[in-house]
């Protein structure tokens, strides 16, 4: 005798095209912000939102379907406000594959996100440095990816597709705007920050270790600059309901490639870089969203949903 269990599409989805209506819904009665363009604070960064005018904060644990931040450096709300006359909303505090969240909540505001309207997404992180040219405190902008626990199955694209968020198999070779790069890279001569800007390949892996030395000489081997445990889940999610995206990747350690070294890496540290460099990179996002205007938006044609909910 057999058994025929038929399990519905948003059972088979942790976060349904419902799920994120409605927490859209909810934030858009709350607030008088039509954000275009979404910052998300990586580790110790959340003093990027200090800049915005007409602030608003909303706390996560007060909007429903939200996941909560339960890292140091996350503080937990979203921060909606103004620079230089264009609407943003901050992350203060994202969410990450090993607080136990499925990769379906952890990029859950990023759909969010699209469904506000939100055109051009800003993705930061802290990562270790792979490559033998970075030092600690530079700026990478991030050109590619490698998405690690993607090659094991752990992909937020799994499980069945809504087109009304994007098609079933979207291609990636482009996911970091080559005009959002070439602008901020602009930016950054004219700010006098080239010196310690770079452009390179951000690995991710699952975390919440920090890599072996085998570990981390794979990684380079494979190509990578750098190495953290975030962001390729929401760039992914971004670049399949067809947001723009920027990636900015604060070096804020060496990763050992050496047996012969005796430093270890350490959250504490993470955190006090990420404070050093927080204003810099602070100047750079303030100028880039006021001229992000320039760069011509691109229509992507593989996702078809209406902003309007």
């Amino acid at each position: 005798m057999y058994l025929v269990i038929i399990i519905s599409f948003s059972r088979l989805s942790c976060c349904s095209f419902d799920d994120c209506k409605l927490t859209t819904e909810w934030l858009l009665s709350r607030t008088r912000h039509r954000p275009k363009i979404a910052i998300v604070c990586g580790s110790g960064l959340g003093l990027l939102a200090d800049s915005v005018s007409n602030k608003q904060t909303i706390h996560y644990e007060d909007i429903p379907n939200f996941p909560v931040s339960t890292v140091p450096g996350h503080e937990g709300c979203l921060v909606f406000g103004q620079i230089k006359g264009e609407s943003c909303v901050f992350m203060q505090g994202r969410f990450h594959l090993y607080e136990g969240y499925s990769l379906c909540k952890v990029t859950f505001p990023v759909r969010i996100f699209k469904l506000m309207g939100v055109e051009t997404i800003i993705v930061t992180n802290a990562s270790g440095g792979l490559c033998q040219d970075f030092k600690v405190g530079d700026i990478m902008v991030i050109k590619d990816h490698i998405n690690l626990p993607g090659f094991a199955g752990q992909h937020p694209l799994c499980g069945p597709n809504d087109e009304r968020f994007g098609i079933r198999f979207p291609c990636m070779s482009d996911a970091y705007s080559k005009d959002l790069r070439k602008l901020v890279l602009d930016i950054t001569a004219e700010l006098g920050y080239s010196n310690f800007v770079r452009e390179g390949v951000y690995c991710m892996v699952s975390g919440p270790n920090f890599e072996t030395i085998a570990e981390a000489r794979m990684l380079h081997i494979l190509g990578s600059d750098s190495v953290g445990m975030s962001t390729v889940p929401e760039v992914t999610v971004a670049k399949h309901c067809g947001l723009r995206v920027l990636g900015l990747s604060l070096i804020t350690n060496k990763v050992s490639l050496d047996y012969s070294r005796e430093e270890k890496v350490n959250h504490e540290e993470v955190l006090q870089i990420s404070k050093m460099r927080a204003e810099m990179l602070q100047n750079m996002l303030i100028t880039f969203i006021a001229r992000s205007h320039q760069v011509e938006t691109i229509n992507n044609n593989n996702c078809i949903y209406s902003n309007t909910v």
